[in-house]
């Protein structure tokens, strides 16, 4: 177990290794969520997501064009669970 100090700000640091395990990188979130009997659960957030993030994913990863038919197929065969 690992023992954190409280700063006179309130605030306390967590080591990298807990960090890592959490699977969370400067600028991300934390969610603390208060539990009865005085104590407290941490999780990363996880967000959403937003369309500019999944916008250019694959950019330069193919040389290969797909036609917009091609497209809709791969996306009815996805929502079908054929993929």
């Amino acid at each position: 177990m690992a023992t954190l100090t409280v700063t006179a700000k309130g605030q306390v640091t967590f080591r990298k290794d807990v960090l890592q395990h959490l699977g969370v990188r400067p600028g991300d979130k934390i969610e603390l969520d208060k539990l009865p009997d005085g104590r407290v659960s941490l999780t990363a957030a996880r967000s959403a997501g937003a369309i500019d993030d999944f916008i250019g994913l694959l950019a330069g990863k193919s040389r290969k064009v797909a036609s917009l038919e091609e497209i809709a197929d791969a996306a009815a065969a996805g929502w079908a669970g054929e993929v």
